[in-house]
């Protein structure tokens, strides 16, 4: 079975309370991991903004946008371990998967008709 790879961004931020050692150390943690299980990594560093509501009483976060490409259990994976450090106040993956060319679906579509048919007769 061939192994899907999606395209996924996910956005976190960190707590602005964090000194500028620690932030580097957590993006790194972050960006490593994600590096460690991906493919065609690309990082942007928002850096610190002001966020437009308080989150337990924090006004600033740092952001950090990474995209990359991957299988699509390990979004998952990483939203979990982002959820875990009291340091990420907010993350968000979103899934930028492409639709398969019309040839390759119309073959598929084939298959599957083949198949039906096989077990009919």
């Amino acid at each position: 079975m061939e192994k899907k790879i999606c395209s996924y961004e996910t956005l976190f931020t960190i707590s602005g309370n964090v000194s500028e050692e620690d932030y580097a150390a957590l993006k790194d943690k972050f960006v490593g991991l994600i590096g460690e299980n991906a493919t065609d990594v690309a990082v942007d560093e928002w850096g610190k903004r002001k966020l437009a509501y308080e989150i337990n009483y924090i006004t600033e976060g740092y952001y950090v946008l990474v995209s990359y490409k991957s299988e699509p259990t390990f979004p998952l994976e990483l939203e979990r371990v982002l959820g875990l450090n009291e340091n990420v106040i907010r993350s968000m993956t979103t899934a930028k998967c492409e639709k398969a060319p019309k040839a390759v679906a119309a073959a598929k579509a084939e298959e599957t008709a083949e198949v039906a048919e096989a077990t009919e007769e």
